[in-house]
């Protein structure tokens, strides 16, 4: 413990972590004020020497395995709120600062996302059953930031009124043809043309994604104007009088931001505008953390908006308007946290006890992310020329109150 030791008394300075080593020993750190007590137990010297050397890929990994436990009636989430009120502590570690330095110096590597590459990391992360996905997710099979009016409206009208906040920042008139990058299970799309009497050309690289979109656009009795394609979308052809691209450009790596942008628009005819709806971080620019990277979401990097506008810069892009939800995906993340924590039985029978490990450290981490950290989400509206999207913002609120009374109805 020795090492390990040195690395917590810097690190654990608010709340109490209380660490049981593989001999017994209790090593008490942290001052018990502003932040949680937990007590974790770790099963060999081995993991106290891998902790030390990476904590954030090997506490997750241990946690995992059943290595590292948490002790009295704490869970992992209470563990990672004690990170979080530390996180600073641990990043000015010189052995962590080290570390950050390689990973930085690699994340062009790490986020290459060629085109069968791209393909093979979005198969990762979205060709788990869907069924897992239905047991925590609202009925909408949403599976990014909703839109909260208040803390407690509930994840299923959040996510409602988030399709509705898009529909009305698009500006849609009958008779459009819309292109979507990433299309999920396709909510987005299949409202589209409910709401508005328009064509989508939706893209995924996802076959379990596409399975269920089809089927949904069948169900919802819209299969005549959406069309879900597996498909890149640096080969999508054609020119859209909107491109929609909801949580897709975490996906696409640094590298590739130019081409996310000119590819944008090259697919959107004059005077169309296209909504981005993108995690960012509002720290400078860094990398993917290595749980996130190796287990969650390979090839994946949250942008830091230098990084964003640089880039829009770069293609000649216009920012006609840009939106900050800062606390909206930590209130969504949240109610999926409660939503699979009430079904975990039924989950660990579905994809065992191992995998939902994993899905408890990354639901817990990432929640704390958006609550403790530097992540928020944002959506832009970008256009070719200056004039394209309204000069001012009131329709997008009206259409908005327009959309809630007609479906209310």
């Amino acid at each position: 413990m020795r090492l390990l030791s040195h690395l917590l008394k810097r690190f654990v300075r608010n709340g109490r972590l209380t660490v049981l080593d593989h001999a017994g020993k209790r090593h008490v750190f942290g001052s018990g004020e502003n932040g949680p007590a937990v007590t974790i137990r770790l099963a060999d010297a081995a993991v106290e020497r891998e902790i030390f050397l990476n904590p954030e890929l090997k506490t997750a990994e241990a946690y995992m395995d059943g290595r590292l436990t948490v002790e009295e009636g704490g869970s992992v989430f209470d563990l990672l709120s004690l990170f979080s009120v530390n996180r600073s502590g641990l990043a000015a570690h010189p052995i962590q600062k080290g570390l950050r330095r390689v990973w930085r110096s690699l994340r062009r590597r790490q986020q290459r996302n060629t085109i069968p590459l791209a393909a093979e990391n979005i198969k990762h992360h979205y060709d788990i059953p869907p069924k897992f996905y239905r047991l925590w997710l609202d009925d909408t099979m949403t599976y990014s930031c909703a839109y909260y009016s208040a803390p407690d409206i509930g994840l299923h009208q959040a996510q409602i009124d988030k399709l509705r906040h898009i529909a009305a920042k698009l500006k849609l008139e009958p008779g459009m043809h819309i292109a979507e990058i990433g299309s999920g299970w396709g909510a987005l799309a299949t409202f589209l043309a409910r709401n508005y009497d328009v064509r989508v050309t939706s893209v995924t690289l996802s076959p379990e994604q596409l399975a269920v979109a089809r089927k949904r656009a069948i169900e919802e009795g819209v299969a005549a104007k959406v069309t879900f394609l597996e498909q890149d979308y640096r080969n999508l052809a054609g020119t859209y009088d909107r491109v929609v691209s909801i949580a897709m450009m975490e996906a696409i790596g640094v590298a590739n931001f130019d081409n996310y942008f000119e590819s944008i628009q090259r697919l959107t005819k004059p005077g169309g505008f296209a909504l981005v709806h993108c995690i960012g971080r509002m720290s400078p620019p860094g990398t993917t953390a290595p749980f996130i990277r190796k287990y969650i979401f390979p090839g994946g990097y949250v942008p830091a908006l230098s990084e964003v506008f640089a880039s829009l810069e770069r293609t000649g892009t216009w920012c006609a308007d840009m939106e900050s939800l800062r606390l909206h995906y930590y209130w969504t993340i949240r109610d999926w946290r409660l939503a699979y924590e009430a079904k975990r039985e039924e989950a660990v029978a579905m994809m065992g006890d191992r995998f939902c490990r994993m899905w408890d450290f990354y639901l817990a981490s990432v929640e704390l992310g958006f609550l403790h950290g530097s992540n928020f989400v944002f959506q832009l509206l970008l256009s070719k020329q200056r004039d394209d999207v309204p000069v001012i913002r009131d329709y997008i609120v009206d259409e908005e109150r327009r959309l809630a009374e007609v479906n209310a109805r």
